[in-house]
């Protein structure tokens, strides 16, 4: 079997008095998507910012390309994933409100310092799926909608290549036109070979764009295999996560 790109093993997670995570087992095998589900407080979003070093794990040991980066006596920073090459894009969006599109992304392209060093190609693929960047180019990010945002949170984390995206619920807020272009983004992604950890509440989004799936409940991995498998079963659906993806198309 081909090594998983990231791994975790047996992490908990404390933030504060709380155990958020309770000994998460996770795999996510490269040049795939790996579509990260549960229930509302199930640990997803912890999970990610786990993984990314802005919470430490307690315990247990987190890996990627088989090398510690998490758990008790390694914990490699946001920066240091970051040159890794990982790219995160919170529920948040992460966006620089008083900055405008354009500088948004020279910021988030580690190669460049102004845009007329952005990799032009690149760019005008993400346009392709998110036009409205590029009418906005010049706008404060701050004055964008709220899907705008979204859009833009996406795109800073995909305009260069990346190893490793991980990204908290990209469709949330997005008119159902562009969730289908997020779609045709992710599954462009995944062709050319990019490993993606992907959150999201949208379940028909999740079959389409998911190879595996992993479903969390009360802090701990109840179920991994195929996200085909899963969007076959109506009653593994409503056992796992309280609802049938047929419900949601």
């Amino acid at each position: 079997m081909t090594r998983p790109l990231l791994e975790l093993r047996d992490v908990h997670t404390h933030i504060g008095a709380y155990h958020i995570l309770q000994g998460v087992d996770l795999a996510v095998p490269p040049a795939a998507v790996t579509m990260l589900l549960g229930r509302n407080g199930a640990g997803k979003t912890t999970t990610l910012r786990t993984i990314m070093g802005l919470w430490r794990a307690s315990q247990g040991r987190v890996s990627f390309d088989g090398a510690p980066v998490g758990g008790p006596g390694t914990r490699a920073s946001p920066p240091d994933m970051a040159r890794m090459g990982l790219a995160y894009v919170p529920e948040n969006m992460g966006i620089f409100a008083d900055l405008s599109v354009k500088e948004n992304m020279v910021l988030a392209a580690r190669r460049a310092r102004n845009a007329s060093q952005l990799d032009t190609a690149r760019l005008e693929w993400i346009f392709g799926f998110f036009p409205a960047l590029k009418k906005f180019w010049l706008h404060p990010a701050g004055k964008l909608s709220g899907g705008q945002k979204q859009m833009l949170a996406v795109a800073r984390a995909i305009i260069e290549p990346r190893r490793l995206l991980l990204v908290d619920e990209p469709s949330k807020g997005l008119a159902p036109a562009i969730v289908q272009n997020m779609i045709d983004a992710f599954i462009e992604l995944k062709q050319a070979s990019t490993t993606i950890l992907l959150v999201e509440q949208n379940f028909n989004f999740a079959r389409l764009v998911g190879d595996h799936v992993a479903v969390m409940d009360n802090g701990r991995v109840v179920h991994a295999g195929s996200m085909a498998q899963l969007a076959a079963d109506d009653e593994l659906q409503t056992r796992l996560l309280g609802l049938s993806l047929g419900s949601h198309q």
